[in-house]
Protein backbone atom coordinates (compact mmCIF):
# COMPACT_ATOMS: atom_id res chain seq x y z
CA UNK A 1 0.00 0.00 0.00
CA UNK A 2 2.83 2.40 0.80
CA UNK A 3 4.47 1.82 -2.56
CA UNK A 4 1.14 2.30 -4.39
CA UNK A 5 0.50 5.46 -2.42
CA UNK A 6 3.96 6.77 -3.18
CA UNK A 7 3.56 6.01 -6.87
CA UNK A 8 0.16 7.70 -7.06
CA UNK A 9 1.49 10.71 -5.24
CA UNK A 10 4.40 10.86 -7.62
CA UNK A 11 2.11 10.67 -10.64
CA UNK A 12 -0.12 13.39 -9.22
CA UNK A 13 2.90 15.50 -8.46
CA UNK A 14 4.13 15.10 -12.03
CA UNK A 15 0.68 15.96 -13.35
CA UNK A 16 0.50 19.03 -11.17
CA UNK A 17 3.93 20.16 -12.31
CA UNK A 18 3.03 19.64 -15.94
CA UNK A 19 -0.17 21.57 -15.40
CA UNK A 20 1.73 24.39 -13.75
CA UNK A 21 4.20 24.48 -16.63
CA UNK A 22 1.38 24.56 -19.19
CA UNK A 23 -0.51 27.28 -17.32
CA UNK A 24 2.70 29.28 -16.90
CA UNK A 25 3.38 28.95 -20.61
CA UNK A 26 -0.09 30.17 -21.54
CA UNK A 27 0.16 33.09 -19.11
CA UNK A 28 3.58 34.06 -20.51
CA UNK A 29 2.25 33.71 -24.06
CA UNK A 30 -0.71 35.96 -23.27
CA UNK A 31 1.63 38.52 -21.69
CA UNK A 32 3.92 38.43 -24.71
CA UNK A 33 0.99 38.86 -27.06
CA UNK A 34 -0.27 41.76 -24.95
CA UNK A 35 3.18 43.37 -25.00
CA UNK A 36 3.44 42.92 -28.77
CA UNK A 37 0.00 44.43 -29.29
CA UNK A 38 0.89 47.33 -26.99
CA UNK A 39 4.17 47.95 -28.81
CA UNK A 40 2.42 47.69 -32.16
CA UNK A 41 -0.19 50.24 -31.12
CA UNK A 42 2.50 52.56 -29.75
CA UNK A 43 4.55 52.18 -32.92
CA UNK A 44 1.55 52.83 -35.15
CA UNK A 45 0.65 55.85 -33.02
CA UNK A 46 4.18 57.20 -33.33
CA UNK A 47 4.14 56.68 -37.09
CA UNK A 48 0.77 58.42 -37.30
CA UNK A 49 2.03 61.34 -35.21
CA UNK A 50 5.14 61.67 -37.37
CA UNK A 51 3.09 61.54 -40.56
CA UNK A 52 0.59 64.07 -39.19
CA UNK A 53 3.38 66.44 -38.09
CA UNK A 54 5.03 66.09 -41.48
CA UNK A 55 1.78 66.87 -43.29
CA UNK A 56 1.05 69.87 -41.06
CA UNK A 57 4.59 71.17 -41.45
CA UNK A 58 4.48 70.79 -45.23
CA UNK A 59 1.01 72.35 -45.49
CA UNK A 60 1.86 75.45 -43.46
CA UNK A 61 5.23 75.87 -45.11
CA UNK A 62 3.68 75.60 -48.55
CA UNK A 63 0.93 78.11 -47.73
CA UNK A 64 3.52 80.53 -46.40
CA UNK A 65 5.67 80.00 -49.49
CA UNK A 66 2.75 80.73 -51.81
CA UNK A 67 2.10 84.03 -50.04
CA UNK A 68 5.82 84.79 -50.07
CA UNK A 69 6.16 84.10 -53.79
CA UNK A 70 3.20 86.37 -54.52
CA UNK A 71 4.71 89.12 -52.40
CA UNK A 72 8.12 88.86 -54.04
CA UNK A 73 6.64 88.92 -57.52
CA UNK A 74 4.42 91.90 -56.72
CA UNK A 75 7.29 93.75 -55.10
CA UNK A 76 9.40 93.32 -58.23
CA UNK A 77 6.48 94.52 -60.31
CA UNK A 78 6.14 97.58 -58.12
CA UNK A 79 9.88 98.22 -58.41
CA UNK A 80 9.62 98.12 -62.21
CA UNK A 81 6.78 100.65 -62.21
CA UNK A 82 8.73 102.91 -59.86
CA UNK A 83 11.95 102.73 -61.88
CA UNK A 84 10.08 103.55 -65.09
CA UNK A 85 8.24 106.38 -63.33
CA UNK A 86 11.48 107.91 -62.09
CA UNK A 87 13.01 107.58 -65.56
CA UNK A 88 10.01 109.35 -67.12
CA UNK A 89 10.24 112.08 -64.47
CA UNK A 90 13.97 112.66 -65.02
CA UNK A 91 13.58 112.69 -68.79
CA UNK A 92 10.53 114.93 -68.58
CA UNK A 93 12.36 117.50 -66.46
CA UNK A 94 15.44 117.43 -68.70
CA UNK A 95 13.42 117.84 -71.87
CA UNK A 96 10.65 119.95 -70.33
CA UNK A 97 8.13 117.45 -71.68
CA UNK A 98 4.79 117.38 -69.90
CA UNK A 99 3.79 114.09 -71.53
CA UNK A 100 6.70 112.35 -69.81
CA UNK A 101 5.56 113.74 -66.48
CA UNK A 102 2.12 112.27 -67.19
CA UNK A 103 3.72 108.90 -67.91
CA UNK A 104 5.57 109.22 -64.61
CA UNK A 105 2.33 109.75 -62.71
CA UNK A 106 0.69 106.78 -64.46
CA UNK A 107 3.51 104.45 -63.45
CA UNK A 108 3.51 105.80 -59.90
CA UNK A 109 -0.21 105.03 -59.73
CA UNK A 110 0.44 101.48 -60.91
CA UNK A 111 3.16 101.03 -58.30
CA UNK A 112 0.86 102.34 -55.58
CA UNK A 113 -1.58 99.55 -56.45
CA UNK A 114 1.01 96.77 -56.45
CA UNK A 115 3.08 97.67 -53.38
CA UNK A 116 0.21 97.43 -50.83
CA UNK A 117 -0.67 93.99 -52.16
CA UNK A 118 2.95 92.90 -51.84
CA UNK A 119 3.10 94.21 -48.29
CA UNK A 120 -0.09 92.32 -47.39
CA UNK A 121 1.19 89.05 -48.81
CA UNK A 122 4.51 89.40 -46.99
CA UNK A 123 2.57 89.99 -43.79
CA UNK A 124 0.21 87.06 -44.41
CA UNK A 125 3.07 84.63 -45.02
CA UNK A 126 4.61 85.06 -41.56
CA UNK A 127 1.89 83.29 -39.48
CA UNK A 128 2.09 80.23 -41.73
CA UNK A 129 5.85 79.98 -41.29
CA UNK A 130 5.56 80.49 -37.54
CA UNK A 131 2.90 77.77 -37.35
CA UNK A 132 5.16 75.38 -39.25
CA UNK A 133 7.66 75.66 -36.39
CA UNK A 134 5.14 73.87 -34.15
CA UNK A 135 5.53 70.71 -36.23
CA UNK A 136 9.29 70.19 -36.31
CA UNK A 137 12.19 69.89 -33.93
CA UNK A 138 14.81 69.67 -36.66
CA UNK A 139 17.29 72.51 -36.15
CA UNK A 140 17.96 72.83 -39.88
CA UNK A 141 14.27 73.30 -40.62
CA UNK A 142 13.86 75.71 -37.73
CA UNK A 143 16.76 77.80 -39.05
CA UNK A 144 15.33 77.76 -42.57
CA UNK A 145 11.87 78.79 -41.40
CA UNK A 146 13.37 81.66 -39.44
CA UNK A 147 15.14 82.78 -42.61
CA UNK A 148 11.77 82.89 -44.34
CA UNK A 149 10.32 84.91 -41.47
CA UNK A 150 13.26 87.33 -41.68
CA UNK A 151 12.69 87.70 -45.42
CA UNK A 152 9.00 88.38 -44.81
CA UNK A 153 9.76 91.12 -42.30
CA UNK A 154 12.47 92.61 -44.51
CA UNK A 155 10.07 92.54 -47.45
CA UNK A 156 7.42 94.36 -45.46
CA UNK A 157 9.86 97.08 -44.43
CA UNK A 158 11.34 97.52 -47.90
CA UNK A 159 7.93 97.55 -49.56
CA UNK A 160 6.52 100.09 -47.12
CA UNK A 161 9.43 102.47 -47.70
CA UNK A 162 9.20 102.05 -51.45
CA UNK A 163 5.50 102.85 -51.18
CA UNK A 164 6.35 106.12 -49.41
CA UNK A 165 8.99 107.01 -51.98
CA UNK A 166 6.50 106.39 -54.78
CA UNK A 167 3.95 108.66 -53.14
CA UNK A 168 6.51 111.46 -52.81
CA UNK A 169 7.52 111.06 -56.47
CA UNK A 170 3.85 111.20 -57.46
CA UNK A 171 3.34 114.37 -55.39
CA UNK A 172 6.37 115.93 -57.08
CA UNK A 173 5.13 115.02 -60.56
CA UNK A 174 1.62 116.27 -59.79
CA UNK A 175 2.91 119.60 -58.51
CA UNK A 176 5.17 119.95 -61.52
CA UNK A 177 2.31 119.17 -63.91
CA UNK A 178 0.20 121.87 -62.25
CA UNK A 179 3.03 124.38 -62.31
CA UNK A 180 3.32 124.43 -58.51
CA UNK A 181 7.08 124.54 -58.11
CA UNK A 182 7.17 126.01 -54.61
CA UNK A 183 6.90 122.67 -52.78
CA UNK A 184 9.00 120.60 -55.17
CA UNK A 185 12.32 121.28 -53.46
CA UNK A 186 10.92 120.32 -50.06
CA UNK A 187 9.23 117.22 -51.46
CA UNK A 188 12.41 116.21 -53.26
CA UNK A 189 14.39 116.50 -50.02
CA UNK A 190 11.97 114.15 -48.27
CA UNK A 191 12.00 111.89 -51.34
CA UNK A 192 15.79 111.64 -51.25
CA UNK A 193 15.77 110.89 -47.52
CA UNK A 194 13.24 108.13 -48.12
CA UNK A 195 15.33 106.76 -50.98
CA UNK A 196 18.30 106.46 -48.63
CA UNK A 197 16.15 104.41 -46.25
CA UNK A 198 14.93 102.35 -49.20
CA UNK A 199 18.51 101.48 -50.17
CA UNK A 200 19.27 100.37 -46.61
CA UNK A 201 16.08 98.31 -46.39
CA UNK A 202 16.74 96.76 -49.81
CA UNK A 203 20.21 95.68 -48.65
CA UNK A 204 18.66 93.87 -45.68
CA UNK A 205 16.02 92.35 -47.97
CA UNK A 206 18.61 91.15 -50.49
CA UNK A 207 20.66 89.52 -47.73
CA UNK A 208 17.60 87.73 -46.34
CA UNK A 209 16.58 86.74 -49.87
CA UNK A 210 20.03 85.28 -50.47
CA UNK A 211 19.80 83.16 -47.31
CA UNK A 212 16.47 81.74 -48.46
CA UNK A 213 17.36 81.21 -52.12
CA UNK A 214 20.69 79.51 -51.41
CA UNK A 215 19.38 77.21 -48.67
CA UNK A 216 19.50 73.46 -49.21
CA UNK A 217 16.33 71.60 -50.06
CA UNK A 218 14.21 70.00 -47.35
CA UNK A 219 14.84 66.44 -46.29
CA UNK A 220 11.58 64.50 -46.83
CA UNK A 221 12.03 63.00 -43.35
CA UNK A 222 10.98 65.73 -40.91
CA UNK A 223 12.20 64.06 -37.74
CA UNK A 224 15.88 64.05 -36.69
CA UNK A 225 17.74 61.00 -38.00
Amino acid sequence: MVRLFDRNMFIMLIAIMVGIVIITYFIADIQRRTQIETLTIEHETQLFDIAEKSQNFTRHFRQGSIKMDQAREEREGGNSHFDVAFLWYTTGVQQDNQSYITFCMANCTDALVVYPSAYTHFEESTPYFMKALDFTENEDYIKMIRNYVNLSKAGMNSTQLRLKATRYLLYIAQNLSLGNTENISELFAVFNETQTLVEQADAVYDEAKGQVDTATLFDPIREPH
